[in-house]
């Protein structure tokens, strides 16, 4: 029992000093899933011109968004999940669309 004690405890430490060297990544994952979905969502929909019901499906993700709104009048794409808000915009044909801070 001693040795399962020891092996967990060593397993611990293990992964609490990979969480710490990966700290960085770890803090920048939550804005990349709504980063990801408003980019290629506005690409889906205002680039390749494909129905919005099948750009929602084209971006679903395992970690679900909390907000999620398609301006069509400004080609506007704005998507929250994890904490995190990110807009993407339909520039033109030739750009595309953009991540706008």
């Amino acid at each position: 029992m001693k040795l399962v004690k020891r092996i967990l405890l060593l397993a611990l430490i293990v992964l609490l000093g990979w969480i710490w060297l990966e700290r960085d990544n770890l803090w920048a994952f939550p804005d990349i899933i709504s980063a990801y979905t408003a980019k290629e969502y506005c690409s889906c929909r205002y680039v390749m011109n494909n129905d919005a019901e099948y750009c929602r499906g084209y971006v679903k993700q395992w970690l679900p968004t909390s907000g999620f709104t398609d301006d069509s009048a400004s080609k506007t794409v704005t998507v929250s999940g994890m904490g995190r808000s990110n807009r993407a915009q339909w520039l033109s044909e030739r750009q595309g669309c953009r991540l706008n801070p």
